[in-house]
């Protein structure tokens, strides 16, 4: 198992594609040039083009000799500065990055300062004008439980059941920087990022802090708000009980 650290910036996401860099397709191919084996990693879940992981969770089979514990110091000699493998250990043959996590937790960074940060431009979204943090926090309780999100997926997702479980929101303020946080049991593509996007139209006055309530009725993209940028995403922590 693996337990990687990554700036999202320069990637396509996660997930390995053909024709582009993934952070997927950089282990791998990490991996390769020290045992001569193709492996397959296996992901805790996507994360998106530009999207940043603090805590991302991977695992692969292999015939090496190299104890689990030491990967991560022969592999950390083989990648690029914007990914870090910030532990390794072997786990059981049933372990699964993905159907073995309970929960994950999120968190999307605001700057809410009036002029630009450039060392932030890549790992935050800016809102100049002042956001309503009451109506904003009052507004996410209602997202708290398990209810059909699929007016908070993408409308290119193609699932089985947009029911997710939403377990904790927190919204806290720390000088010009907003950070929200989200853990649930899975989240659909882009669940996030849309809901950071509609708790930002609540603060900024252009929907009542109620409105979620309808928006979950609905059952309809088009029904929340705007898709919050990618930079401001965090993968912040994967769970296994």
């Amino acid at each position: 198992m693996l337990i990687i650290e990554y700036e999202g910036t320069n990637y396509s996401g996660w997930q390995y594609q053909e024709n582009a860099i993934s952070v997927q397709r950089i282990i791998e191919e990490a991996i390769q040039s020290i045992e001569g084996e193709r492996i397959k990693l296996i992901g805790s879940g996507r994360t998106d083009a530009r999207v940043h992981a603090l805590y991302q969770v991977a695992n692969f089979f292999t015939n090496s000799d190299i104890p689990g514990y030491s990967f991560k110091y022969v592999l950390n000699t083989k990648l690029p500065g914007d990914i870090t493998i910030i532990d390794s250990k072997e786990v059981d043959e049933d372990f699964h990055s993905r159907f073995s996590a309970t929960h994950k937790k999120y968190k999307y960074l605001v700057y809410n300062g009036k002029m630009p940060k450039a060392l932030y431009r890549n790992f935050s979204y800016h809102i100049r004008k002042e956001l309503n943090l009451e109506d904003m926090r009052i507004a996410s309780k209602y997202l708290l439980g398990t209810h059909d999100f699929n007016s908070f997926k993408s409308s290119k997702a193609v699932v089985r059941s947009s029911i997710r479980t939403i377990n904790a929101i927190s919204i806290e303020k720390n000088k010009d920087f907003v950070e929200i946080s989200i853990d649930g049991d899975s989240f659909l593509r882009n669940m996030v990022r849309i809901i950071v996007g509609t708790l930002v139209e609540i603060g900024l006055g252009k929907r009542n802090r109620d409105d979620i309530v309808n928006i979950l009725e609905a059952k309809n993209r088009k029904a929340a708000g705007h898709t919050a940028p990618p930079q401001g995403l965090f993968l912040e922590r994967v769970f296994y009980d």
